[in-house]
């Protein structure tokens, strides 16, 4: 591998910042489309996800590339998998969003690294150094420390962290031969079928409320699309410029914005029980970043737990 310009690093941060910064202010962007229900924005996400990216194919003339991937069976397979993960991500990430559960969707995104370090161990058979195993050991006790302190399973930030940690495992087997633009849309597509079948049961049963809110709520939910491929894009052209060590360190940007957002913002409760395990948790995220930095500098190769955190990280 070539070695890029400094140049290159510092606008390849500034792409992956982006993207985080985007992301971390998605709630307040989905609490915005109340009372449009969580099952109806995943479905109007999807097919206008899908539209979003099918233009930019036609207006960057990445047909080829698209057409590439769709005579490749196992590849897509890959993206089929890679679709239902996403849509689990995305339909708990909504759920929890709209009903006030904002602050623990933050704790599934800071849970994250850890899990995918976790996967590296059970599904790539890779081996950890001792940081990385307190770093494993510390995110247990922070989950049972909430669990007794909050007197409740922490569900959704788990779903949130282990479907999304699965997925990137998908997108890492992917590699390169599915570019950030055709993977969404080929995602999209497979999940096509699942978002009309869903808009069905919500027109048969409460309604669409997309037909009957305001005319700032509908722009929003149009430009769902938009705001779910952009910052994709913008990550997708930091991880090509920046090292892996900075985009380790930037993904925590999202879910420390979630966080400030669900407790400062939002209101909401923040118990001892809570503050206890996510200090635990962010104490295991000094420990692997830590941990990271310094594998990187010494040059050893990059297939330990934490290194493949930084590198599969890809937030929705």
């Amino acid at each position: 591998m070539t070695r890029q310009p400094a140049s290159q690093h510092a606008a390849g941060g500034l792409y992956a910042f982006g993207a985080y910064f985007l992301w971390g202010f998605l709630p307040l962007y989905f609490v915005l489309l109340a009372p449009i229900g969580p099952f109806e924005i995943v479905a109007w996400r999807i097919l206008l996800s899908l539209v979003f990216c099918a233009l930019l194919i036609v207006v960057t003339r990445s047909w080829r590339r698209f057409v590439a991937i769709l005579r490749q069976p196992r590849l897509l397979g890959w993206t089929a998998v890679a679709g239902a993960l996403i849509y689990v991500n995305w339909q708990v990430f909504l759920i929890a969003t709209l009903t006030g559960h904002v602050i623990e969707t933050s704790l599934g995104y800071f849970i994250n690294p850890i899990v995918t370090v976790l996967l590296g161990v059970l599904v790539l058979r890779e081996r950890l150094r001792l940081t990385q195993w307190i770093a494993l050991g510390l995110a247990a006790a922070a989950v049972i420390v909430i669990v007794v302190g909050y007197g409740a399973f922490p569900w959704i930030a788990l779903s949130l962290a282990f479907s999304f940690g699965f997925y990137g495992l998908v997108k890492k087997r992917i590699g390169p031969a599915v570019d950030a633009v055709s993977g969404l849309t080929l995602e999209s597509l497979w999940l096509t079928p699942v978002a009309l079948v869903q808009l069905g049961i919500v027109g048969a049963t409460s309604g669409f409320l997309f037909f009957s809110v305001g005319n700032p709520q509908a722009v929003l939910l149009l430009l769902a699309g938009v705001a779910t491929a952009t910052p994709l894009l913008l990550f997708a052209a930091g991880a090509r410029r920046a090292p892996l060590t900075l985009l380790g360190i930037l993904q925590f940007v999202a879910p420390i914005l979630q966080f400030v957002i669900g407790a400062w913002l939002l209101g909401e409760e923040m118990t001892l029980g809570r503050w206890i395990g996510f200090a635990i948790v962010w104490l295991a995220l000094i420990l692997l970043t830590v941990d990271s930095v310094v594998a990187g500098r010494r040059g050893r190769p990059s297939r330990d737990g934490a290194d493949e955190a930084s590198d599969i990280v890809e937030l929705t």
